[in-house]
């Protein structure tokens, strides 16, 4: 409570799913103020843009870098330039927007879609340079990549507080749900309820579902990145994740069954599912800053599926 004491924030993103979790936390957990809280939205100030940047985190201490432009495999296909150019010009210029204005730390969030395609399992911050990424995320993974260069070169050179998490892929309430840019677990639980609304007796899922994923509930992630601001200093990047591997296949089963669907599940083995393992060591986190992901999946994929039902408009 006591760092936070008369601390002016810029949360970038603030409007977003993980940013929503974070203001809830900051606001209720930490005791900040909302006025000493500052939400560029999109709308009005468009972080691509370096002026855009410069007015926001002037008078702030500290930046946390969510905003970013994302979506599901097929998006990430259809979309890689825009993509690339949204997310890299976004993180390069609200970090030298921050030196330059004198903020005095700023966390940029990355996304373990950087990691290479062949990475180690579990992956380590170590491994990051490696090899290229999988290709239907690399143009976003890669994007995020270079702010983590910059970011460790700004500290090389001007000595400016920069910290860089790279966050597994995130679901919980709150999520986006529309088809077009929806990840794994809302994809699934939409169509699974979809399927059931429709006494459907089959559904069908793109790839063979052996993939793995390592997947990080929201609010678990929210609070890393607190302790990370509160405790930790240093150039190297730091995995937040829940240490947890689980095959699509297994995930679409537990999903199926608190969703309530009776059919079968089918798979498209001719659609990409894109990276085949993904988990990731969160060892540097515990010991930096004591990170300790609490949420369970199946407590996690409960609260979501809850969450889902309760606000859903379009049966």
């Amino acid at each position: 409570m006591d760092y936070w004491n008369g601390k002016r924030i810029l949360l970038t993103g603030g409007a977003g799913f993980l940013g929503s979790h974070l203001m809830k936390k900051l606001v209720k957990e930490r005791g900040i103020n909302s006025s000493k809280i500052r939400l560029p939205r999109s709308s009005s100030c468009d972080l691509r843009f370096f002026e855009n940047c410069k007015r926001a985190v002037k008078d702030i201490d500290i930046v946390i870098h969510l905003a970013a432009r994302l979506g599901g495999i097929e998006y990430n296909r259809t979309h890689p330039g825009s993509l690339f150019y949204d997310n890299a010009s976004m993180g390069l210029n609200i970090l030298e927007a921050a030196r330059q204005e004198g903020v005095k730390k700023i966390l940029i969030t990355g996304s373990v879609c950087a990691y290479p395609k062949n990475a180690p399992t579990p992956a380590k911050e170590e491994h990051l340079w490696l090899g290229y990424p999988e290709e239907s995320k690399a143009a976003y993974g890669l994007a995020k990549k270079m702010i983590l260069v910059q970011s460790q070169t700004y500290r090389a050179q001007f000595d400016f507080n920069s910290i860089y998490l790279l966050i597994a892929n995130l679901y919980g309430p709150g999520d986006k749900f529309d088809q077009k840019e929806s990840h794994v677990i809302p994809a699934l639980i939409r169509k699974m309820t979809e399927a059931m609304e429709k006494r459907l007796k089959e559904v069908t899922l793109w790839g063979s579902g052996r993939d793995t994923r390592d997947f990080l509930y929201v609010k678990d992630a929210a609070e890393g990145i607190l302790q990370a601001i509160e405790n930790y200093d240093k150039p190297e990047p730091v995995n937040l994740a829940s240490c947890r591997e689980i095959s699509i296949r297994s995930l679409s089963e537990i999903i199926k069954d608190y969703v309530g669907f009776a059919g079968e599940i089918l798979w498209d083995t001719s659609r990409s599912e894109g990276q085949h393992r993904r988990l990731f060591d969160i060892s540097r986190a515990c010991r930096e800053f004591d990170f300790n992901p609490e949420t369970t999946l199946e407590e996690g994929l409960k609260e979501t599926v809850k969450w889902y039902h309760e606000r859903r408009t379009d049966p």
